[in-house]
C-alpha cells in the first residue's frame, strides 16, 4: 500500500507535465505552394485550413518555383488581405519555411491568395481559412 501512493503521485505528476507540454505546442499545418500555381494540403482535394479563434499555429509552407517570380526571389505569397496587419502576408522563397501565426479573433471565412505573378494559373491560386468560435 505504501508503494502504491508514491507511484500514483508520480504517475499523476507525469500526466500533468505531458499535458502541459502538449497544450503549449502549437499545431503544425503543412501547405505546399506548388509549381502548378496551386496551394495544396496533404489529404485534401480543396485546401482549407480550419482554426479556432485566436488559435496559435505553426504554418509550415513548402514553396516550389513555377515559371515566373518576383525580382527579390519571392516565388509565391501566402496572403490574406483582410489580415495583413496580423502577419498573414508571407513572401515565400523556394524551400520550406515555418511561421508562427495566430488565427483572428473574429470567426469567419478568409481568402488566402498568392499576390506574386507566379505563372499560368496564378489568378486562381487561392484557398480558404475558416475560423470557428
Amino acid at each position: 500500500m505504501r508503494t502504491r501512493i508514491p507511484l500514483l503521485c508520480l504517475l499523476s505528476f507525469l500526466v500533468m507535465v505531458s499535458t502541459s507540454i502538449t497544450a503549449g505546442t502549437p499545431r503544425v499545418i503543412s501547405v505546399t505552394a506548388d509549381k502548378d500555381n496551386m496551394f495544396k494540403i496533404p489529404g485534401q482535394k480543396m485546401p482549407v485550413i480550419t482554426l479556432k479563434a485566436n488559435e496559435v499555429i505553426q504554418l509550415r509552407i513548402t514553396a516550389i518555383k513555377s515559371t515566373e517570380w518576383d525580382k527579390d526571389g519571392t516565388i509565391h505569397t501566402f496572403t490574406i488581405n483582410a489580415l495583413k496587419d496580423q502577419g498573414w502576408d508571407l513572401r515565400l522563397k523556394e524551400g520550406t519555411h515555418t511561421y508562427t501565426l495566430a488565427a483572428p479573433a473574429d470567426p469567419g471565412e478568409y481568402v488566402v491568395e498568392c499576390t506574386v505573378k507566379c505563372g499560368a494559373g496564378h489568378d486562381d491560386m487561392k484557398m480558404r481559412l475558416v475560423v470557428t468560435p
